[in-house]
């Protein structure tokens, strides 16, 4: 049986485990707005739920349903339990045939990340699809908001999501008047790339004080050049690494000396994971990040 068979007979499979039931008397439908503007409506919490996107499976457990996420993609690491799910690809490539198997009853999709045709796919096969792809401290804790609604965990889920909004406002509150630090966020080596004032890291930096050298570039994740960053002369470099530990990916200023960066010791390594993703550890995250960058100044 060739693939496009494989698919339509999973398909039907699906369609007919997620006929609808007409609701109970008084049962009002579970509804949510997702980040493209599309509004979804359940008639009953999903238990079965597909993340097409590492941070999609941590918002989704973040919302408090971790016990009815079914499958995830590669690199869905956290929280732990998320290990143990079975994969359906990458978020770049999804195994459609291994994810219609699963049946889920509702896919959490990243907007950006995951293939069009693929997605398109699934939207056409009558399979319930919530996008998400927060940009804002504000996003975040909708995105768990929307996905316990969804989840029918709303207790759990509201309950993390003020925790984060109100961690997040604290921090604002206690950098709002930090001495500004001229600073670079350097994404990746080869090509060199960072990040504007309009991506998440880079609302990070501004909350701690940090003014971002490259904010004010147009696109989202630009790429630039190794003389452009000398001539900016940031005060503190900063990249992701793996738990935050220092490797080699900041070396090639190492021979710049007359760096500002460089000539204060101010090469700094952030945990990769949480500052990448647009779930909960962001806030502690986002902490981490504001008192190195009181360790820059003080250098």
């Amino acid at each position: 049986m060739n693939s496009r068979r494989l698919i339509l007979k999973f398909a039907l499979g699906v369609l007919l485990a997620l006929q609808v039931q007409p609701l109970a008397a008084g049962e009002a439908q579970r509804c949510a707005t997702d980040d493209g503007g599309a509004k979804l409506c359940l008639s009953a919490p999903a238990l079965r739920i597909a993340t097409l996107s590492p941070g999609a499976t941590e918002l989704t457990f973040a919302a408090g349903a971790g016990d009815q996420v079914i499958a995830g993609v590669n690199y869905s690491d956290y929280p732990p339990a998320a290990l143990k799910l079975p994969q359906v690809g990458t978020h770049t490539r999804i195994d459609l045939e291994a994810l219609l198997a699963l049946q889920p009853d509702l896919i959490i999709t990243w907007l950006t990340g995951n293939p069009p045709a693929q997605v398109e796919m699934l939207q056409a096969l009558g399979l319930p699809l919530f996008a998400i792809e927060p940009r804002t401290f504000e996003g975040v804790s909708s995105a768990i908001e929307r996905l316990a609604i969804l989840a029918g965990t709303e207790q759990e889920g509201f309950a993390e999501a003020q925790r984060f909004r109100t961690g997040m406002a604290a921090l604002a509150e206690q950098y709002r008047n930090a001495e500004p630090i001229r600073v670079f966020y350097q994404v990746w080596e080869q090509p060199l790339m960072t990040i504007n004032n309009d991506h998440l890291i880079g609302k990070v930096l501004q909350l701690c004080g940090g003014v971002n050298v490259f904010g004010d570039m147009p696109r989202l994740v630009p790429r630039i050049s190794p003389e452009v960053v000398l001539a900016a002369n940031p005060q503190a470099i900063l990249t992701g690494s793996e738990e935050g530990l220092s490797d080699d990916q900041l070396d090639v200023w190492k021979g710049y000396a007359e760096l500002g960066a460089v000539a204060r010791g101010n090469l700094i390594f952030v945990p990769a994971s949480p500052i990448s993703r647009p779930t909960p550890r962001l806030l502690e995250v986002t902490e981490f990040i504001c008192q190195q960058l009181d360790r820059a100044r003080e250098r």
